[in-house]
């Protein structure tokens, strides 16, 4: 029997989208006020959920405890508070949009996670808008 089990984080980080091969005037076109050069910020939410069997000794798909601290460290300490084109080393040559992010946020804690579990990530850059990633 598979169980998913879910944990929901905050961070805000400030970002550009925008392609240092291309023109101001194509940027604009393609990311309006995204391209700010000044940068602007997103207050993101994230759920992060591990779905797989339910371990007969403990009762947990997975520790929830243990996936609180590993978001905390792989994520937030890593993207709260920052302006991710300037401070995040994988978005040096990465657009961080919010595809980009959530792939970035799969990548760094699926080491971390058992392989035999799968791994899926939703992050809202607003309200209303949001991406989900599962490898």
């Amino acid at each position: 029997m598979k169980v998913k089990v879910s944990r929901k984080a905050h961070f805000n980080a400030a970002h550009r989208l925008y392609r240092r091969d291309w023109s101001f005037e194509r940027n604009e076109a393609t990311f309006g006020k995204c391209n700010n050069p000044k940068y602007h910020g997103h207050n993101y939410d994230l759920i992060v959920s591990v779905t797989g069997e339910i371990d007969a000794e403990t009762g947990y798909v997975m520790d929830m405890k243990v996936l609180k601290d590993l978001i905390k460290e792989e994520v937030e300490n890593a993207m709260d508070h920052k302006n991710l084109n300037e401070e995040v080393p994988e978005f040096q040559n990465l657009n961080p949009t919010a595809e980009n992010i959530a792939v970035v946020i799969f990548n760094k804690l699926r080491p971390h996670i058992d392989s035999s579990k799968e791994l899926e990530v939703v992050l809202y850059e607003t309200p209303r808008n949001f991406v989900t990633y599962s490898g």
